[in-house]
């Protein structure tokens, strides 16, 4: 008898909580902000491919190994690049996207080894050096090395110390490429530095972005086809 009774209480407690009504809880909290409800009920981008690895020094060499959960359909593309101009259209108007110039100094391949890529753009090899990964490095960003919303981080890293702020930034989006490369662009110039787009032989029309600041500070940003029909973009900055 004690036994078929504890086996129902499950049944009843799952009952209790389904019928039951919240005391002072409405039925569908919805922020009135606008921010914060987008906050809220953004879809989060998550990866579990990622979730056993341990790779200490995998930013110095990295590899696409992740299966990334982005859908790679015209209505995802449609989706991230509408998102990306929407936020921007928030801050002001959009400036358009410039022609390929000769790039300042010989652009890494994209994917290319981060210690290559930041001492591209300035990064002393003693800063490089003590470059940590984690993806909390993605949440502390500056305005300049924003990624595009609905991004899907795959590797983060950086490093704060006195004279040495540095970020390397890999993710995924369903936006196309010159949606991604216009995002960046504008992000950097907003941010008071002087951007510029680029291609390397054999790329598609403008695969990268460089921006440098009077200060010192320094972005690069290369995009490329990842598996599965999705945009990887490879973010690299460098504080004044």
């Amino acid at each position: 008898m004690r036994r078929a009774a504890l086996s129902l209480l499950p049944a009843l407690l799952a009952a209790a909580c389904s019928d039951a009504p919240s005391a002072g809880v409405p039925d569908e909290p919805f922020a009135t902000d606008p921010l914060v409800a987008a906050v809220l009920h953004d879809p989060l981008m998550s990866d579990p491919d990622l979730s056993a690895r341990n790779e200490a020094n995998a930013l110095l060499g990295f590899s696409d190994t992740a299966l990334p959960l982005l859908p790679a359909t015209p209505e995802a593309a449609q989706a991230a690049r509408e998102a990306g101009r929407l936020e921007l259209l928030s801050e002001g108007p959009i400036m358009p996207l410039p022609s390929p110039v000769a790039a300042p100094f010989a652009l890494p391949v994209p994917g290319a080894k981060a210690q290559d890529a930041l001492a591209a753009i300035g990064a002393p090899q003693t800063c490089i050096a003590g470059l940590e990964e984690g993806f909390g490095w993605a949440a502390k960003l500056p305005q300049a090395a924003a990624i595009m919303p609905q991004g899907m981080v795959v590797q983060a890293g950086g490093r704060d110390a006195a004279g040495c702020r540095l970020r390397v930034i890999r993710y995924y989006t369903a936006a196309p490429d010159e949606d991604v490369l216009q995002y960046h662009y504008v992000r950097a110039g907003r941010a008071g530095l002087a951007p510029q787009r680029h291609r390397r032989a054999g790329e598609g029309p403008g695969a990268s972005i460089t921006a440098r600041g009077a200060s010192g500070e320094a972005l690069l940003v290369t995009v490329r086809k990842a598996a599965g029909g999705l945009t990887a973009v490879d973010l690299y900055y460098r504080a004044g």
